[in-house]
């Protein structure tokens, strides 16, 4: 570890900081319905928009009236992109002629997409078109993240609320999240990564000579336009197949830096505009606080573990002082490969500058157990800070108990039935995790598709299910799981990670929207100062992590003790 690599991570962190103080503002204004800078320009298109849906944007639904809107408007999506999928090479802009994709890459692929996990048993470049491309995946970027923005909001509202019946209007929230937040975000970064040279055209591939004299067919296409939504609607699927390790996607550190800074943004921003809308600024810098603790600690131990290099460069004869660089860009270094693994598992983002299958034990451990912790340091667009109000509902019931008090968070009576749901939530991950992972570890037919045995092997089943489960979508990348067995099971983990999630968590939306807010007494328990914020970071690492540690001793750590032991690696 070097103080240039600590630096490089410390100004991105604060760029996203005082970027995100001020969107979150801003954002805040938007679910709020008020006037904002680009009203004059967008409500005229948001007016028509509704009327071309037949929505009325007066009329606000409850807590199942918004839960079922999004399950259809959801349910429907993925219908048309698999149809858009099957049918390709019908369909135009396919200068390169690709075929139709398969039944069961096309179900996982578009399940993939509209759940914001945008995993990939695929190559990009190889297998989807430019209308694929365009039309299907990056229409559903934009999608699948203004859902998860359109959900936050509905609980903030719940908690902001006294005596209510509606949590807002789906199709409204949904369609402003497009609209004011990520269209206007994804315009302006789009056009930085275009200087920075990222491609953005409509051209399929182009012909270079190589310096040995054959030529190379180098794929291109509408890039730009596709990272740009991948990064800030923390999506993450690749126009190539290695992702934000090639050059047309992340062509130098500083484009590495602008799309770290992109995953970080939103989701950072959300939690400020969470703290408007309840009105207490508070609130939000106490969970900031949290998941940044946690996030950075992340950060430090990849860091620190990659930098550290292996026992097996000694045993080459190779000076171990540069670190493992084994499957990371050198345009790159350790400390940007080591951030941008946290930041993409800490986040639900998924792109990658590095394979995480590369990383050293410990180093791929941290990714891994960041996705399985909830992926709320600061989690997806909208879906990191519903995961991480649950945890906080969590943690004041847990405060509850040491006090002998109901708990209360932001005004609200914590009883019964809120804490059942909020546990019923925490356990869809480690069921869908855990299940499918023990079927897959005995069943021959999924084993083929490893290309490592042992620990590391395990390592791999455990990160493809925590990665699809979590809406993550990144890949250790010894899986070949382009296969009816993977495909089908890591899409039927995204729904539930996605889906079986999100219902309790409306559930405590519509319970928490009906009671009338209190108002604080020398009684209540803070949940803004430094006691709230280590609570919060023990209950997320307590109900997020333990349930996980004898799968991951089995894994990564079995084949930590390995490598120290001197034995492969």
């Amino acid at each position: 570890m070097t103080v240039q690599g600590w630096l490089q991570i410390a100004i991105i962190l604060a760029l996203v900081l005082v970027a995100a103080v001020p969107l979150g503002a801003y954002m805040a204004r938007v679910f709020a319905g008020e006037r904002t800078m680009l009203s004059a320009l967008l409500a005229p298109v948001e007016r028509v928009l509704y009327r071309l849906a037949g929505v009325d944007p007066a009329r606000e639904q409850g807590a199942l009236g918004y839960t079922l809107a999004m399950l259809a408007f959801n349910a429907a999506g993925v219908v048309l992109l698999y149809a858009l999928l099957r049918l390709q090479g019908l369909l135009p802009f396919n200068p390169l002629g690709f075929a139709g994709v398969a039944p069961d890459l096309a179900f996982n692929t578009a399940v993939s997409f509209v759940t914001n996990t945008n995993w990939q048993a695929y190559g990009g470049e190889t297998t989807m078109s430019l209308f694929s491309q365009m039309a299907g995946l990056t229409v559903q970027n934009f999608l699948s993240a203004a859902t998860g923005l359109a959900l936050a909001v509905a609980l903030v509202r719940a908690f902001a609320r006294s005596g209510a019946v509606t949590v807002g209007n789906f199709f409204v929230d949904m369609t402003r999240s497009v609209l004011y937040v990520l269209l206007p975000l994804a315009v302006v970064t789009a056009l930085v990564q275009v200087a920075m040279g990222v491609p953005q055209t409509l051209g399929a591939a182009t012909s270079a000579t190589t310096l040995e004299g054959a030529q190379q067919v180098i794929a291109m296409g509408p890039v730009a336009s596709q990272m740009a939504i991948k990064q800030l609607g923390t999506n993450g699927g690749g126009f190539f197949n290695v992702n934000a390790a090639h050059p047309f996607e992340n062509p130098s550190p500083l484009s590495n830096a602008l799309e770290i800074w992109q995953m970080l943004v939103i989701s950072t921003a959300l939690i400020f505009a969470f703290g408007r809308l309840i009105g207490d600024r508070r609130q939000a810098r106490a969970l900031v606080a949290a998941i940044g603790l946690i996030l950075v600690a992340g950060i430090a131990i990849t860091y620190w573990a990659e930098a550290a290099g292996t026992p097996s460069l000694v045993a080459a004869g190779i000076d171990p002082a540069g670190g493992n660089m084994e499957g990371k860009e050198v345009r790159f270094g350790l400390a940007a490969s080591a951030m941008f693994a946290a930041v993409t598992t800490g986040l639900s983002d998924g792109g990658v500058n590095a394979m995480h299958g590369s990383f050293t034990p410990l180093g791929g451990m941290v990714p891994l157990f960041l996705i399985q912790l909830g992926e709320i340091l600061p989690g997806g667009v909208g879906s990191g800070l519903y995961g991480l109000l649950v945890m906080a509902i969590l943690a004041v019931f847990v405060a509850g108990l040491m006090v002998g008090r109901t708990p209360e968070y932001l005004g609200k009576k914590i009883e019964a039935k809120e804490v059942k749901m909020a546990m019923l939530a925490i356990l869809i991950l480690p069921t869908a995790i855990l299940g499918f992972s023990g079927v897959a570890a005995v069943l021959p037919t999924a084993l083929a598709g490893l290309g490592n045995a042992g620990p590391h092997g395990l390592s791999e089943i455990l990160y493809a299910y925590s990665s699809a489960a979590g809406n993550n979508g990144s890949a250790f990348g010894g899986l070949s799981a382009n296969s009816p067995w993977w495909n089908t099971t890591l899409g039927l983990a995204m729904l539930l990670g996605r889906f079986a999630y999100i219902v309790p968590m409306m559930a405590i939306a519509g319970s928490l929207a009906a009671k009338t807010r209190l108002t604080a007494s020398t009684g209540t328990f803070p949940t803004h100062g430094p006691l709230f914020v280590g609570l919060m970071v023990g209950i997320i690492l307590i109900l997020g992590g333990l349930q996980f540690f004898p799968a991951l001793a089995l894994g990564p750590i079995a084949e930590q003790v390995q490598m120290l032991a001197g034995k492969t690696f």
